[in-house]
C-alpha cells in the first residue's frame, strides 16, 4: 500500500474510533491521579451532545473521564468545573510565531483557549540559508530575536527551549523553499533547483512539518506557477502532509483560484485547505456560494477539501498587497528602490487605480483608502499614523494616497502593517455555518503591554476563538456548542492528522480549556484592539495549568507538535 493512502485509512480508523460518547475509565477509582477537573459539562470535541462529569489527568495524558461523575475520582489537585463547559484546547490554524520568541505565554491566545499554534503560511521558520537568517533579523521591527537555527525542525525546538506556554507546530512555506534556492526572481526554477526545492520538503516533512502551505499574492510566492506547487506538494503527499493557500485570488479571480487548488489536491494527490475563507471585494461578495458550491461538490467526490477562517470583516497584511507584484521582485530592497523612480511611481500610481490589472489589488478592493487601516510600523518616526486611514494619512502629508502608500514604504523601511475592510457580514455567518470550516486568526498571540503596543494589531489576534463563542454560537445561535468545539478542536486535529489531540478521551494529551459558555466574548475593537477576551478560566496544556482563575501561571509546558511524517513516529 502507498504511504499516503497508508495514512488516510489510519486517519480514517482513527476518526471512526473517535465518535460516540466518551467512555468512563476502563479501571475507574485507579488513582489518585494528578488533577481532576471536576463536575464540569464535557464537550469531547465530536460534535456529539455534551454530558456532565470528570476528567482525570495523569502526567500530560488524560487518564480517566468519567460520566456522571459515578466513581468520585481523586486527585492530587482538583479543579472545580461546575456550571463550565470542559472541552479539548483550541488550534489556532494560521498563527506566527514571532511574538512568543518575545513572550512565550501567548496570552492573546491563551485566554481564549487557545493550545496548538499552527505556524508557516507561505513563510516559515525553515529551512534557511546564511542570507535568509541575516535578512530575517534585517527584516524585524519592534519585536527582536535571534535567529540561531537553519531547519524548520530547528527552528520549532528552538522556540520550545525559550519556553511557551501552548504547544506548537508548522508547515514549510512554499515561498521560503523557493527563496532557499532561487531567490526573489520572478522566474520558474530549473529542473535542478525544483528537485532541490522538493528535496527540502521532504527534510521538513520527516521534520514534522504538516504540509506544504504558499501565499499566492505576495512575492515571491506569487511568481510560483501552479506545476511548482504541484510538485511541492507531491513531495509532502507520502508523508501524509497537506496542501494549505491563502489562495491567489480571494477577489475577482475567487473562483478561478479555487479551481486552482483544487486542481493541486487532485494532481498531487494531497488533502488540501484555503487559509482564511472569504469573498473579498463588494462586487466579489456574491461569489461566496459559489465557492461553497464548490467545496461541496469536491467533498461529495471523495477529494479532502476544507477551510480555515476568522470571524471578522477586514483583513490584515501590508502594502504590499496595494502594490503590483512585478515592482517587488527581488524583495524589500529593490522595491523600495524601485518606488524612488518617478517613471515607475508613476506606473504603479496608475496600476494601482487600474482594476483590470490582473493581480490581487486590495487597495481597490476595499473601495476607498478610507478603509485602508495603517497599523504597524517599524520606523519611530511614522507611529504617530498608527491607527489612522491612508486616506487620512494623505490629506496630512498632503499627496495623493498612491504616492502616501509608496513613500510610506521607503520611509519606514518594511511593508508597512495594514488592515483592509473588504468582506460582508451576511458571507461571514454563511461561511461559519460550514461544517468543514475551522480556524485561524491570521495573527500573532500577545501581550497586551510592552513592546507589543508599539503596534496596533487587527482585534482578531485577542477575539477570533472567543467572537465566535460568544458572538456567533451563543448570541446568534448559527451553530450549536458542541459543533462548535468541534470545528475548534477535532476537526483541524483530524485535518491535519495530529496523533492523539483534538479531543478529550483517555490516552489523549491533556490540552483543556474550562470556560463560561454564558460569558465568553471578545473584547478588542479596531480602535482598540489590545484588550484581552473574557469567559476562558482554565487552561492546561499537555496536563500543566497555564491560565488558572483566568490569569496566566507563567508555565512553558508548550511542545512541538509534529505531522505524520516526522522520522521520530516510525
Amino acid at each position: 500500500m502507498q504511504r499516503h493512502l497508508l495514512f488516510a485509512v489510519i486517519a480514517t480508523l482513527s476518526v471512526v474510533a473517535c465518535r460516540g460518547p466518551a467512555n468512563t475509565a476502563s479501571s475507574p477509582g485507579a488513582g489518585p491521579y494528578d488533577v481532576i477537573v471536576r463536575g464540569g459539562t464535557i464537550y469531547d470535541g465530536s460534535g456529539h451532545a455534551p454530558f456532565t462529569g470528570d476528567v482525570a489527568i495523569r502526567g500530560d495524558r488524560v487518564a480517566a473521564i468519567d460520566t456522571g461523575g459515578r466513581h468520585r475520582l481523586s486527585g492530587a489537585r482538583e479543579i472545580a468545573a461546575a456550571g463550565m463547559a470542559v472541552a479539548p484546547g483550541f488550534i489556532n490554524l494560521m498563527s506566527s510565531h514571532e511574538p512568543l520568541f518575545v513572550d512565550g505565554r501567548g496570552q492573546s491566545d491563551l485566554r481564549q483557549g487557545v493550545t496548538l499554534e499552527v505556524f508557516g503560511e507561505g513563510d516559515s521558520m525553515g529551512p534557511l540559508s546564511d542570507s535568509m537568517k541575516v535578512l530575517a533579523v534585517k527584516d524585524q521591527g519592534d519585536l527582536k530575536y535571534p535567529v540561531t537555527w537553519t531547519t524548520l525542525g530547528q527552528g520549532l525546538d528552538a522556540l520550545v527551549a525559550h519556553g511557551v506556554s501552548p504547544n506548537v507546530a508548522s508547515f514549510i512555506g512554499a515561498a521560503t523553499a523557493r527563496i532557499h534556492e532561487i531567490g526573489w526572481d520572478d522566474r520558474a526554477p530549473t529542473a535542478a533547483e525544483l528537485a532541490r526545492m522538493q528535496a527540502l520538503v521532504r527534510q521538513a516533512m520527516d521534520e514534522g512539518a504538516l504540509g506544504v502551505a504558499s501565499a499566492l499574492i505576495y512575492a515571491p510566492g506569487v511568481y510560483a506557477k501552479t506545476s511548482e506547487l504541484i510538485a511541492l506538494s507531491r513531495a509532502a503527499a507520502p508523508a501524509g502532509g497537506i496542501y494549505i493557500s491563502h489562495m491567489r485570488s480571494e477577489g475577482d479571480r475567487l473562483i478561478e483560484a479555487v479551481d486552482e487548488l483544487l486542481t493541486i489536491s487532485r494532481e498531487a494527490g494531497i488533502r488540501a485547505e484555503i487559509y482564511h475563507l472569504k469573498a473579498a471585494g463588494q462586487r466579489n461578495w456574491p461569489k461566496m456560494d459559489a465557492v461553497i458550491a464548490k467545496v461541496d461538490s469536491a467533498r461529495r467526490a471523495g477529494a479532502a477539501i476544507t477551510a480555515d477562517m476568522y470571524t471578522y470583516t477586514a483583513g490584515a497584511t501590508g502594502l504590499d498587497a496595494s502594490m503590483p507584484p512585478w515592482v517587488q521582485e527581488g524583495g524589500y530592497a529593490a522595491w523600495a528602490k524601485r518606488l524612488q523612480d518617478p517613471a515607475v511611481r508613476a506606473r504603479v500610481k496608475r496600476e494601482m487605480d487600474d482594476p483590470n490589472g490582473g493581480w490581487e489589488n486590495l487597495f481597490l478592493g476595499t473601495g476607498s483608502p478610507d478603509r485602508v487601516l495603517l497599523v504597524g510600523f517599524k520606523a519611530d518616526s511614522l507611529k504617530q499614523y498608527t491607527g489612522k486611514s491612508l486616506g487620512e494619512v494623505a490629506k496630512l502629508r498632503g499627496t495623493s494616497p498612491e504616492e502616501t502608500a509608496m513613500d510610506l514604504v521607503i520611509r519606514d523601511g518594511s511593508r508597512v502593517g495594514t488592515v483592509y475592510f473588504l468582506m460582508s457580514e451576511d458571507n461571514v455567518r454563511k461561511q461559519l455555518a460550514q461544517p468543514w470550516v475551522s480556524f485561524g486568526s491570521d495573527e500573532g498571540a500577545y501581550s497586551a503591554s510592552g513592546v507589543f503596543l508599539l503596534s496596533n494589531a487587527h482585534p482578531r489576534a485577542y477575539g477570533n476563538f472567543a467572537r465566535f463563542l460568544g458572538k456567533y454560537v451563543r448570541d446568534e445561535h448559527l451553530v450549536s456548542l458542541e459543533e462548535a468545539i468541534r470545528r475548534l478542536s477535532a476537526l483541524p486535529a483530524d485535518n491535519l492528522r495530529l496523533r492523539e489531540r483534538g479531543r478529550l478521551r483517555p490516552g489523549y494529551f491533556a490540552d483543556i480549556v474550562v470556560f463560561d459558555p454564558r460569558t465568553i466574548r471578545d473584547n478588542a475593537t479596531f480602535d482598540k484592539p489590545a484588550q484581552y477576551a473574557t469567559g476562558v478560566r482554565d487552561v492546561l496544556v499537555n496536563g500543566v495549568a497555564v491560565l488558572a482563575n483566568g490569569e496566566p501561571t507563567g508555565a512553558t509546558p508548550g511542545r512541538v507538535v509534529r505531522g505524520p511524517g516526522w522520522v521520530g513516529w516510525k
